[in-house]
């Protein structure tokens, strides 16, 4: 796409953020909205156009190479990021689920599920690739002086010299073997076809027969070709088969569509230094030429607002602090609107004034207000729309948009390089400030050169009365926690806890990854008071919402609604451990092992604990965004552990509770828990210390069927027409995408794979190796229902559900009530 494409497309984004800014910000504030459904249908379309809006200014803000428009780009999806946060808090708060299923608005607006795919922003990672590589650096070499080296899928194995040509020559020696083997087979199987033919003789032929008979067998065999093909172009155009992989990927369009897009990006950093050059060049050039003249005016100025405060009062004024702004607030310009409140304001000073000196002498007899009863209490007022702080974020970015780029002509910019005209204004401003604070200094030693030379009596007394009293400032002063490691840096503490294998490397895994189809039937099973269970697409949703997207943003952490822990349960094999994994990738962040099996021996004792918490967050906040994981983390939350368990897994279950309080918005930190049998520890530790449980379910049968569709071709199989997809996505219900890829790399053995050109692979082969694995039985499955059900998030979802179940049932008792009395009066 060109940069006019991109262009266009952000403009008719910010007119989408128009309509939405105009629908959030009404003249007349909305009534509460008593009905549940109605209330989360508004949530749910401002959410799905949200997304939309979303996506569009990520592609812009990923492509665009104007740096300014890139800046207005940046703040503007940062609070759209936000919002959608700010929407999903809210929907989780009147549905009381994490869960939220847009099927029908889907089909309402004509969009399909990949409308409302949440894309990771990519400059959570292109921004920071020089720190994470150095980061990625620091770490190879630590580890590597521990003689621990993590080998990753392109990673080589470093061989000598004489090792290398040991294996070549081995290789070229049994190549060599191989083609004499079957050269010395072709010519046996020659010799003994000839001495056939020498028993049995010559056929009598005649030319005519033997011509019809090549003619038949070669029109035969190119019918069945042909019709083989145009079978395969209608089942893959029926979506029955999967398309073929490419054989060159360097001329498919995606690979040159991608490949352009990485050269704009490299335009981007071209552009970016350029700018950043450009804004040091200009403030450098306007100090030089206007700053002597700016110094002048504004000297002239404040003098002439001195005489005329002198003529018009008969005293020189105060000179405005420099907290307030110093000399700028006195030219300062006013909206009538703000004249007006300062004058209401100060009518109703007087008004109260006048109030408090009558009612003096009078007593204070006021009737106490009448108790509200717990029933009318309890009654639930209507849900009404939370405050946002994203909003005002998007409403700057709008206006900005509109009075800079909206009727900008960019003929002359063809390579969208910086406007050095945007760089003066913003940079004059700067300059003004500097000089103003310069200006500020002298004109206030001048105001009391004058006043002690005209008034100097007056200006004793006033020395002496107005100064100020010193006030006590510790009251409101917290205590800083103290640092426990004063005088060693972060390097050498990031080494330290890398050395204790505290801070563990993982292995670089795309949430993309992590494969599901969306739920298709949600509303329509909750419409009919049926909870369903979420789809692995939901799991990767609310992953993205509730961790990738704050971590990864600073100025979205700070504002958007605080997760500080999430717990991920469900049966083994679900990819609970691939998603916090992905967490990190996404978001670049550091990895921190606290599991109760990795911190055996390791900072025992009390104060060693104390030490690890500290280092932990003093590093984590260091090199933020960090994620600290603990696994089987309901270990924590057990009554009774034995006594034969040597990794006391209860060790931290006081110290991060605490360690949690500590983390501000500021702070990017997250603790993750994950959890096999979340069953066998008590609820309340538990949701006392995670504040969002994620229940990973096993997959259903369309997330089945796409999962085998795509890691097969994945381990560089393509799959043969005759391949049962449908009757094994049927099959292997239960079985979890870890037992799908245990049972593919059982099968594929390097023999497999060489004799895949002559036996195909079949379904049916997969079979074999899943059969040894038990499945996950829908008894274990209600199991974890049951558990989950007793969450805080879970009962109030239930006692919701009640409580519809009975309006309806009271409604429909009502309506039997008046037929019944009908049909007597009838008799």
């Amino acid at each position: 796409m060109s940069h006019s494409c991109y262009n266009k497309l952000w403009t008719e984004t910010q007119g989408n953020i128009k309509d939405m800014l105009f629908y959030e910000m009404p003249l007349e504030l909305p009534k509460p909205e008593k009905d549940r459904k109605i209330a989360f249908q508004q949530l749910a379309t401002m959410y799905v156009k949200y997304i939309k809006i979303y996506k569009n200014l990520e592609l812009c803000y990923d492509q665009i190479v104007q740096p300014q428009k890139r800046q207005l780009l940046r703040q503007v999806l940062d609070a759209t990021i936000g919002r959608i946060l700010e929407l999903k808090n809210e929907m989780v708060n009147l549905e009381f689920s994490e869960f939220h299923y847009f099927d029908d608005i889907l089909a309402d607006y004509k969009l399909t599920p990949h409308d409302i795919e949440l894309p990771i922003p990519k400059y959570f990672l292109l921004e920071r690739k020089r720190i994470l590589k150095d980061r990625e650096g620091l770490l190879d070499s630590i580890l590597t002086k521990l003689g621990i080296k993590v080998l990753d899928k392109k990673d080589m194995i470093q061989l000598t010299f004489e090792e290398a040509v040991h294996i070549i020559q081995m290789n070229e020696r049994a190549r060599q073997g191989r083609l004499r083997a079957k050269f010395m087979k072709e010519i046996r199987l020659q010799e003994e076809r000839e001495k056939r033919a020498e028993i049995r003789g010559v056929p009598a032929m005649s030319r005519l027969l033997a011509a019809l008979l090549i003619q038949k067998v070669w029109k035969g065999f190119l019918q069945r070709k042909r019709t083989e093909i145009e079978r395969n172009v209608e089942l893959e155009f029926l979506g029955m088969t999967p398309p073929p992989l490419p054989n060159i990927p360097g001329n498919t369009a995606v690979a040159s569509a991608l490949n352009t897009m990485e050269k704009r990006r490299a335009i981007q950093e071209v552009h970016e230094e350029e700018y950043r050059q450009a804004l040091v060049s200009v403030k450098e050039r306007i100090q030089d030429v206007e700053g002597s003249d700016m110094k002048e005016r504004m000297q002239d100025q404040i003098r002439q607002w001195f005489i005329e405060c002198r003529d018009a009062s008969g005293k020189f004024p105060d000179y405005p602090p420099a907290e307030d702004g110093g000399s700028a607030l006195i030219f300062q310009e006013k909206d009538p609107l703000e004249l007006e409140l300062e004058l209401k304001a100060k009518e109703e000073e007087e008004g109260e004034k006048k109030g408090k000196k009558k009612d003096e002498g009078k007593t204070k007899a006021r009737k106490e207000p009448k108790k509200v009863g717990k029933k009318k209490e309890a009654e639930y007022e209507g849900w009404k729309m939370a405050p946002s702080n994203f909003i005002t974020s998007l409403q700057e970015g709008n206006h900005k948009y509109k009075e800079i780029w909206a009727e900008r002509q960019e003929e002359h910019n063809f390579m969208q390089k910086h406007d050095v005209e945007l760089i003066k204004e913003e940079k004059r401003l700067e300059v003004e400030t500097e000089i103003r604070i310069q200006v500020d200094e002298l004109m206030r030693e001048e105001l009391k050169n004058l006043k002690l030379a005209v008034d100097r009596e007056k200006s004793k007394k006033k020395g002496k009365s107005g100064k100020k009293k010193k006030g006590s400032g510790k009251k409101g002063k917290k205590k800083k926690e103290k640092d426990m490691t004063p005088d060693r840096t972060i390097e050498s503490l990031y080494e330290e806890l890398v050395t204790q294998q505290i801070i563990v490397p993982h292995p670089k895994v795309q949430l993309e990854e992590f494969i599901g189809d969306f739920c298709y039937l949600g509303t329509l099973l909750r419409h009919a008071s049926i909870e369903p269970m979420p789809s692995l697409c939901d799991i990767r949703r609310v992953i993205t919402l509730f961790g990738i997207l704050p971590l990864g943003s600073q100025a979205v952490h700070e504002k958007a609604p605080l997760i500080k822990s999430i717990l991920l349960a469900g049966p083994r094999g679900t990819g609970k451990k691939m998603l916090l994994h992905a967490l990190c990738t996404e978001t670049g962040a550091n990895l921190f092992d606290l599991s109760a099996t990795n911190l055996v021996g390791k900072y025992p004792g009390k104060d060693g604990l104390k030490m690890l918490m500290h280092l932990v967050g003093k590093v984590g906040r260091a090199l933020q965004p960090s994620v600290i994981y603990i696994g089987d983390c309901e270990r924590m939350a057990k009554r009774k552990i034995p006594k034969s368990d040597p990794t006391n897994p209860k060790r931290l279950a006081k110290e991060m509770p605490k360690f949690l309080k500590t983390v501000k918005p500021e702070d990017r930190l997250l603790l993750v828990g994950t959890s096999r049998c979340p069953y066998e520890g008590e609820m309340k530790p538990l949701s006392n210390l995670y504040q969002k449980i994620i229940l990973i379910p096993r997959p259903d049968y369309t997330s089945r069927y796409l999962i085998w569709k795509k890691i097969i071709p994945a381990h560089g199989i393509t799959l043969p027409a005759q391949f049962d997809l449908t009757s094994l996505a049927k099959v292997t219900d239960g079985f979890t995408p870890g037992d799908f890829v245990s049972a593919l790399n059982s099968i594929l053995t390097d023999h497999r794979k060489q004799s895949l050109n002559k036996r195909p692979l079949q379904a049916i082969e997969l079979l074999t190796p899943l059969s040894a694995i038990d499945p996950v039985y829908k008894e274990q499955e209600t199991v974890f229902k049951d558990w989950y059900a007793k969450t805080p998030l879970g009962k109030k979802r239930n006692k919701a559900a009640k409580q519809e179940m009975d309006t309806l049932l009271g409604k429909s008792d009502k309506k039997d009530s008046k037929g019944k009395k009908k049909k007597k009066k009838k008799k």
